[in-house]
């Protein structure tokens, strides 16, 4: 049985940003399931929003925050993170982060799809690993962060869990020491999940392989209210080429002037949008969509050929090196792309500090619903929301003294595998994970009917018991671990994406191809029925 004031599940900006700070007022655990530079933020190519040009203004960001949000955002949430990103922003540097910045010493920025004016830091075309890598090692050097890596997060625990009378709070988790297969017990009385996304739900996705839901899933099974699933951000530029299936393509590359063209090298977002290849996410990932399928192609191209070796090589230079090495010089040749699952725009329910329904349960970053993004997250927002909710959380869970409350003394028992065996035919598992990921691209992707959300529903069913015999049966394994928390993402997915009987932001249904003019929009909100 190990105690700690805090317990952080996830090395990213969210989790790292919240340990540093939590550090100085308890003992800190952070556990990753792998190691601690295998993130979501590492892998963030673009930047993070912040509002650093005299041109620009806290109103014009707000404005293209919530235009993108397709009438689902949240206004007083994304007022309050776009006026923190300044304050972030100094906090990271303090914390040794760099941003790339002009002769004149102000900071380069950069312009995405949705913004109408330059306000993305960022250092060339590996931000997210600049600050995880200063982060990280803060956190290493601070004494009171303990960094636990290859723990995978089994389950929370909770007082409801254990039979305790009231308010339904968290005690503790259970998590899987992988490097030596046996299952500790964590206690404490505030745990923040920074788990990040669900890509790997899609067979096209341009995550890290530890993208797959593990927080959303937990968290659910735990109690908490979960919203907005069916908005999963496809991001329209993935690499096209069969030895790289996960690789991004900025879009600050379409920031800096490159077009998005067909074969047959004419462009095609104006017939789509006015405002061309720097349209919505949402707008951009259909539009390809509709190319791939008119033309019978199997990808499109961006073109920012009209840009020099030396300017790709010095502005893009991670982009530009992985081209070059399968073959492919954007100074001279069209990119080939295809749209991938990229974010996940709902989430754990939480409020602007961060807290869920679960008493001491906080979710910040991608994994949580804070009503930032709404339907559709523009662009460069994801990293500014983890740093500020990350601040905003600590100082809720210091204020209410969470962390110092007494644990109940009802001892919490410790994990038993009882006559579980050792998983006899991995092979069945990978099947398994196989078939979830190809029918959530066939049925639950771009463009979704009701006839392909009910094959998924019926599928996804079958597998959920399918999984569940394995998890009781079998000796518990990370594999095991991930497809569990695959099916239940999955699932949610879906029951969400059937609930919303229109077309708005990331969800796109042929059945119901108009958007509810209904005011303020609805959420769709899904918490576990107790049996």
């Amino acid at each position: 049985m190990r105690e700690y004031d805090f317990l952080v599940v996830g090395t990213g900006i969210s989790g790292l940003s919240f340990a540093l700070k939590a550090a100085e007022h308890g003992t800190v655990a952070v556990l990753t399931k792998r190691k601690s530079e295998n993130s979501n933020t590492a892998w963030a190519q673009g930047g993070i929003c912040c509002v650093a040009d005299p041109k620009d203004s806290f109103e014009s960001h707000i404005k293209d925050t919530l235009e993108a949000g397709a009438g689902l955002c949240n206004n007083e949430v994304v007022r309050t993170i776009v006026e923190s990103a300044p304050k972030a922003i100094d906090q990271m540097m303090a914390c040794g982060i760099n941003f790339d910045r002009q002769d004149d010493g102000k900071f380069a920025l950069g312009k995405e799809g949705g913004h109408t004016q330059r306000r993305i830091l960022y250092s060339k075309d590996t931000t997210g690993k600049e600050i995880s890598n200063k982060l990280l090692q803060a956190a290493q050097e601070c004494s009171n962060i303990t960094i636990l890596e290859d723990h995978f997060v089994i389950d929370l625990i909770t007082t409801e869990k254990l039979g305790i009378e009231g308010e339904n709070s968290i005690v503790g988790l259970y998590a899987l020491d992988e490097s030596t297969g046996q299952i500790l017990t964590f206690r404490s009385n505030t745990v923040i999940l920074c788990t990040g996304g669900c890509g790997r739900v899609y067979l096209y996705t341009t995550n890290p392989n530890v993208a797959t839901g593990d927080g959303l899933a937990m968290a659910y099974r735990a109690g908490a209210t979960v919203a907005n699933m069916e908005f999963i951000q496809f991001h329209p530029t993935c690499l096209y080429h069969h030895d790289l299936n996960n690789f991004l393509i900025s879009e600050a590359i379409r920031g800096e002037g490159g077009i998005l063209i067909g074969k047959d090298g004419n462009e095609f977002m104006e017939r789509h949008d006015p405002r061309g290849s720097l349209a919505p996410r949402d707008i951009v990932a259909r539009a390809i969509d509709h190319e791939i399928k008119r033309t019978g192609e199997p990808c499109v191209f961006v073109d920012i050929t009209h840009k020099s070796k030396e300017y790709l090589s010095e502005r893009f230079p991670n982009i530009y090196k992985t081209c070059l090495s399968v073959g492919i010089d954007p100074a001279n040749d069209p990119i080939p792309v295809v749209p991938a699952a990229h974010y996940q725009c709902g989430g754990v329910q939480t409020d602007i500090d961060g807290r869920t329904s679960l008493s001491g349960l906080y979710a910040v970053g991608e994994v949580a619903c804070t009503g930032l993004h709404g339907a559709n997250r523009l662009a460069s927002n994801s990293l500014l929301e983890g740093a500020v909710v990350a601040a905003r959380a600590l100082d809720n869970a210091v204020k209410n003294k969470s962390h110092k409350k007494k644990i109940s003394e009802q001892t919490i028992p410790e994990w038993t595998s009882g006559d579980a065996e050792d998983v006899d035919e991995l092979v069945v598992i990978y099947h398994n994970w196989d078939e979830i990921r190809r029918l959530m691209w066939d049925y639950v992707s771009i463009v979704r009917t009701n006839k392909r959300l009910k094959r998924a529903t019926t599928r996804i069913q079958n597998l959920r018991h399918e999984v569940q015999e394995f998890y009781w049966n079998f000796k518990i394994c990370s594999d095991l671990l991930e497809l569990r928390n695959l099916v239940e993402t999955a699932s949610l997915i879906v029951n969400c994406a059937q609930l919303r009987d229109e077309s708005r932001g990331l969800h796109y249904t042929l059945d119901f191809p108009e958007t509810q003019n209904s005011s303020p929009a609805q959420d769709t909100v899904i918490k576990l029925q107790k049996e």
